[in-house]
């Protein structure tokens, strides 16, 4: 359980009070958003009721008390940006453009000598014997397929663009079954 003697102290302004309690009314703020703010609203110094004490903010929000004391240093140390959330790594991503566009076109181009088609594990392989990148996985490539909606798995063997009507669409299928009996009974 953290000192409560060397615990920040939230002191809102009138400013801040009000904005805070017009996220609480509104209907639709995300859930995170929400619960920060109420979390400021119940730790203010100047609350009227009196500051609550951690354990008595969290049972209200629905959080642990330890959530209460983060979102309560990240304010006094950030201010308004602690309702939301830290913005997470920026990681890039293993294919750019360039990559990617090498990666179509080996995927539309005919597979390797003995095989009837292209598969992802084949294509990481081949991006990495033509240095393109240094090494993918199979994932990263099956997830850049499904955004240019490239299909591995068309009777060509190619990416292709998925084709869509009526007989390729599980909703435009109808499935009934006929019976030989009346499905009620007749009351007469």
């Amino acid at each position: 359980m953290p000192n409560p003697t060397n615990k920040m102290r939230v002191c809102l302004t009138p400013d801040q009070r009000e904005k805070f309690e017009a996220i609480c009314r509104q209907q639709s703020v995300p859930v995170g958003i929400l619960r920060r703010a109420r979390i400021m609203l119940l730790a203010d110094e100047g609350h009227p009721d009196g500051c609550r004490p951690d354990h008595e903010i969290a049972a209200a929000v629905g959080v642990c008390e330890r959530q209460v004391v983060r979102i309560r240093q990240r304010f006094v140390r950030e201010g308004d940006a602690a309702l939301k959330r830290k913005p997470g790594p920026s990681v890039p991503g293993k294919l750019d453009g360039v990559a990617e566009a090498h990666l179509i076109r080996l995927c539309c181009s005919s597979p390797p000598e003995g095989r009837d088609r292209w598969t992802l594990q084949l294509l990481c392989d081949e991006l990495g014997r033509l240095q393109i990148v240094e090494s993918v996985c199979r994932e990263t490539v099956r997830k850049c397929l499904k955004k240019m909606r490239c299909s591995l798995g068309v009777s060509s063997g190619s990416a292709s663009r998925r084709k869509t009507g009526p007989g390729l669409s599980p909703i435009w299928r109808r499935s009934w079954t006929s019976t030989k009996s009346p499905t009620t009974r007749s009351i007469r």
